[in-house]
């Protein structure tokens, strides 16, 4: 039996560092939120074979941008989808504006439209109104859940400290990607959109059901072995679930390396932070959440 909670203090060191540091990025870059959220235009096109010559000449994003100055569209920001495409993302503009914009592209290179969308900033702020009141009343159903799940087992830690240690997790789980997602839009102009939202909710429902898998053998050992050494049946019930933890972990990983380098880029972001949250999530439940317990306890124990 290995003492995972030996080294407790070890853990709390690392994820305190990894929190603090999410939290001064999340300060002081900000998350770079897509138009879904802040409102504004997006413009996918192809460009096509030149009539003339039958080859595609895609422009640089420095040309593109360069031929929309004259329209004050703000921030215009350009990404390259495969050899021929691009998508456009700039402030909400009239159909006047839109037609004019093609046009504009099409001096450049002959250019077809493949999708124009606008939203406005009454929507997108509601968006995103909606989506922070989703992400907390996930936190708070998962907390009462498992605090409810564990009712039976009220000694030596009381139920309630399950759902609260395991929300102490969650919180850990999406903090750290959305720290790093402010780092890549301050440097790489990365958004928060739709898909990465999804990704973070799914954070949410793996991370929590490893916490619950490895709480339930806990309960069972408390049930089954007595009321022996809290902090050794801990241990015992972390070595008897980390291999399948690990195990579950990788397969995903697996899956969301593959869709990272060969999904598109579509899904290369909403892969990445399921990469990140999956793993942050496999060390919450076994390094963070338990000795989370053993540590609250010992602390009760001296208070009385």
């Amino acid at each position: 039996m290995f003492q995972f909670t030996k080294y407790s203090k070890v853990y709390y060191l690392v994820s305190g560092i990894l929190i603090i540091a999410s939290i001064a990025s999340l300060i002081v870059f900000k998350l770079h939120f897509g138009i879904e959220f802040t409102g504004g235009s997006n413009m996918e096109v192809e460009f096509i074979p030149s009539t003339v010559s039958g080859q595609v000449n895609r422009p640089g994003n420095e040309q593109i941008t360069k031929a929309l100055e004259s329209f004050k569209l703000g921030d215009i920001v350009v990404q390259p989808t495969g050899d021929k495409g691009a998508i456009l993302q700039f402030k909400g503009i009239d159909e006047a504006t839109h037609q004019n914009v093609l046009a504009e592209l099409t001096k450049l290179s002959p250019v077809e439209e493949k999708s124009f969308q606008f939203i406005g900033p009454s929507v997108g702020q509601e968006l995103k109104n909606k989506t922070v009141i989703a992400i907390l009343l996930s936190l708070l159903a998962i907390t009462l859940y498992i605090a409810f799940a564990f009712r039976k087992v009220s000694r030596p830690v009381a139920s309630w400290k399950y759902g609260v240690t395991s929300l102490i997790a969650l919180v850990h789980d999406i903090l750290i990607p959305l720290g790093v997602f402010s780092l890549l839009g301050h440097f790489y102009n990365v958004e928060i959109t739709i898909p990465i939202v999804a990704a973070l909710l799914t954070i949410l429902g793996f991370s929590v059901h490893d916490t619950i898998v490895i709480f339930d053998r806990i309960r069972e050992n408390i049930l089954r072995r007595g009321m022996g050494e809290f902090s050794q049946t801990v241990d015992w019930s972390l070595t008897q679930t980390v291999g399948r933890s690990i195990s579950t972990v990788a397969t995903v990983l697996i899956v969301m390396f593959a869709l990272y380098f060969f999904g598109g880029p579509t899904l290369k972001y909403f892969s990445l932070a399921l990469i990140i949250g999956v793993s942050s999530g496999a060390y919450s439940s076994i390094f963070i959440a338990s000795p989370l317990l053993v540590s609250w306890n010992k602390w009760s124990e001296r208070k009385t």
